[in-house]
């Protein structure tokens, strides 16, 4: 990490407690729904925005370098993974605990956890790079046991298909 960079789960407390002050504005003012809504397009767009980012610091965007990439959400014990499968198209792996749900928790923000943390991995993903696709049935934020990852690099044929 650079130095006066601070962490991910770090800079995902910071904005969490802005989320909350403008949520509770724009709830205020146009209901919670639309409050709600809004919130996470603007988290999507920022997400997709950083796989952009995490894309061009490398010549070729790959499953390795998105995989390596992975240890910047790790950072201050973030996250406790357990690795399934790492290959050139598949990247399994189990969340087995989940700081960044445990943030949100103590902070009285559980409800929001996923609109703030989890709904980012799939836009992160279209952001970096068209064959990168994720699958997630379950999240520790939600209640489950752990977070199921399953990412896979699914270039289209030359000539196309």
């Amino acid at each position: 990490m650079a130095e006066g960079q601070i962490s991910i789960l770090a800079q995902r407390r910071i904005e969490a407690a802005f989320a909350r002050a403008v949520l509770a504005e724009m709830e205020a003012a146009i209901g919670p729904e639309a409050a709600r809504a809004i919130l996470s397009r603007a988290i999507l767009r920022l997400a997709e925005e950083a796989g952009a980012a995490l894309a061009a610091e490398t010549p070729v965007p790959s499953l390795a370098h998105f995989a390596a990439s992975l240890e910047r959400w790790c950072r201050d014990d973030a996250l406790t993974i357990e690795v399934l499968r790492q290959d050139a198209t598949h990247f399994d792996f189990n969340v087995t605990r989940c700081r960044y749900a445990e943030t949100y928790r103590a902070m009285g923000l559980a409800e929001l956890g996923a609109i703030l943390s989890c709904n980012r991995d799939g836009a992160l993903c279209r952001g970096y790079h068209p064959a990168l696709k994720l699958e997630r049935r379950q999240t520790i934020m939600e209640g489950a046991p752990c977070c199921d990852f399953r990412y896979r690099w699914e270039e289209e044929p030359a000539g196309g298909a």
